[in-house]
């Protein structure tokens, strides 16, 4: 909780002037989530939070606290820029590189099943990043643990739909996933 107030108190606003407390409410709902959302997508807290800080002021310059499209915006906004960090591959080179060298001076219980695992996950993220925008959000979205009604609302469509939405992203993915492999 420290660690929000501290990003709270970031945010641009009039000198000697108070976040609102709308605002603040909107931000101690819903920044776990915005975070699970884009960890889900980059594997990186640090990354993810990055994100979900940049998709508050986004939201806070923008946008009353109080809009009934908030929760949506902010989660969709999430895996929006989550997806562009992962297509942007720089700050993922540097992130394994990183990676590697803090495994190589620990020693691994399996380490042929981390490579496995990580190697996975490395075909996983660069699938994703090919698929379509829409169907990418979908899927970073619900893994998130949104419910299909959250992740409608954060897609812009129909409840109803978005069973049939997953159903072709998730083929899309293992698709592009075999391609790889």
């Amino acid at each position: 909780m420290g660690a929000n107030v501290l990003e709270l108190q970031s945010l641009p606003q009039p000198r000697g002037a108070a976040v609102a407390p709308a605002f603040e409410r909107l931000f101690e709902r819903e920044y776990a989530q915005v975070v699970r959302i884009a960890q889900r997508v980059l594997g990186d807290t640090g990354e993810a939070e990055d994100v979900a800080q940049e998709a508050f002021m986004s939201f806070y310059r923008s946008h009353p606290a109080d809009a009934p499209y908030a929760a949506a915006w902010l989660h969709a906004a999430a895996a929006h820029a989550s997806l562009n960090v992962v297509r942007g591959r720089t700050r993922r080179a540097i992130r394994e590189t990183t990676d590697a060298a803090d495994r190589a001076t620990r020693v691994v219980a399996d380490p042929e099943q981390e490579a496995v695992a990580a190697e996975e996950r490395a075909l996983v993220r660069a699938a994703l990043a090919r698929l379509p925008v829409k169907s990418a959000t979908a899927l970073a979205l619900r893994y998130s643990g949104l419910s299909y009604a959250e992740v409608a609302a954060a897609v812009g469509t129909k409840t109803d739909q978005i069973g049939t939405i997953l159903r072709r992203a998730e083929d899309a993915l293992r698709k592009e996933v075999m391609r790889d492999g």
